[in-house]
């Protein structure tokens, strides 16, 4: 036997007004409908609720018993349809994405930003740039929702991810520097170097706190033990740009970051050797909201069409 929530409400205003009249009002429905559904209810249960006498209304012993279970079915019932609301609430609020650099490559963030509207169009979406100090634009502290990121992440277990682009990297160095008049020798800027000429070369790199990043744009991977030498650590484009132009050493970086810093004073190549670097969209492991689920989603539509695939 199911009871409707509608039938207990029902009850407990009868049993509040001991007035069917007064009850229907307090209910906006009519007071036959009222009686009708109370009749109802007393069928399902095989026992009747009220009596009803010319001196009014009252209850009876299974409906004295029946009435404090009713008030905390539907307390409980109220509790449960709040939060379905928080949680509808929640999905029309702001995802908050965290990034390192801005994503310059070829309208990326434009499509990302259509498809996700169009899942879900009660969203607003708000850009937070963390330094390169965080390598997990905000993860890590709460501070954002998903962030665009580059691998490898540090404790990658916190965190789950889709890689939205594979980009080879480039090395940039200062156009005026002795690396550069060196390299003219092997053509124009589009032709490669391989990395085991840079190994001497200093370095900017990464924060400490970046933890592997670091790591990985200095390719320590690729250097047979050779420590790096390291010229300067910057934590913006703008330091870089600034280090470079000093030649205070040179940089690795991801060919769609280029153009980011690739300025007046600046030249990039190609380096071979080097695996190539990659673009991901992460969030926290084990938030499946419906904001993040559908923002990856989005970025993995988005990367199928991306160029630098």
């Amino acid at each position: 036997m199911d009871v409707h929530g509608r039938d207990l409400r029902y009850f407990v205003a009868v049993a509040e007004e001991l007035h069917f009249t007064r009850a229907a009002e307090r209910l906006y429905i009519s007071q036959p409908a009222l009686s009708k559904q109370i009749r109802m209810l007393e069928r399902q249960l095989g026992a009747e609720l009220f009596e009803r006498d010319k001196q009014g209304v009252a209850l009876t012993p299974v409906g004295v018993a029946l009435l404090p279970h009713a008030r905390r079915v539907l307390a409980a019932w109220d509790e449960a349809r709040a939060a379905a609301e928080q949680a509808k609430s929640e999905q029309r609020a702001t995802l908050l994405v965290g990034m390192s650099t801005s994503l310059v490559r070829s309208g990326m963030l434009p499509a990302i930003r259509s498809r996700f509207t169009a899942m879900q169009p009660g969203a607003t979406v708000a850009l937070r740039e963390v330094g390169w100090e965080d390598p997990t634009a905000g993860l890590a502290g709460k501070a954002t929702d998903v962030a665009f990121v580059w691998l490898p992440l540090p404790d990658p277990g916190r965190y789950r991810w889709t890689v939205i682009a594979q980009e080879p990297r480039l090395v940039a160095m200062s156009a005026e520097g002795a690396l550069a008049r060196r390299l003219e020798g092997l053509g124009g800027p589009e032709v490669p170097v391989d990395f085991a000429e840079l190994l001497d070369e200093p370095f900017l790199a990464l924060p400490r706190s970046a933890g592997p990043l670091r790591d990985y744009w200095l390719a320590t991977d690729a250097r047979d033990g050779k420590p790096p030498v390291i010229g300067a650590e910057i934590s913006s484009v703008g330091e870089t740009y600034e280090a470079l132009m000093d030649s205070r050493g040179i940089v690795l970086l991801a060919s769609g970051n280029a153009p980011l810093v690739a300025l007046e004073g600046v030249t990039t190549r190609p380096v071979r050797g080097l695996s190539p670097s990659q673009l991901a969209l992460a969030w926290r492991a084990g938030d499946h909201r419906p904001l993040v689920r559908d923002y990856a989603r989005a970025c993995r539509q988005t990367r199928r069409q991306e160029p630098h695939q």
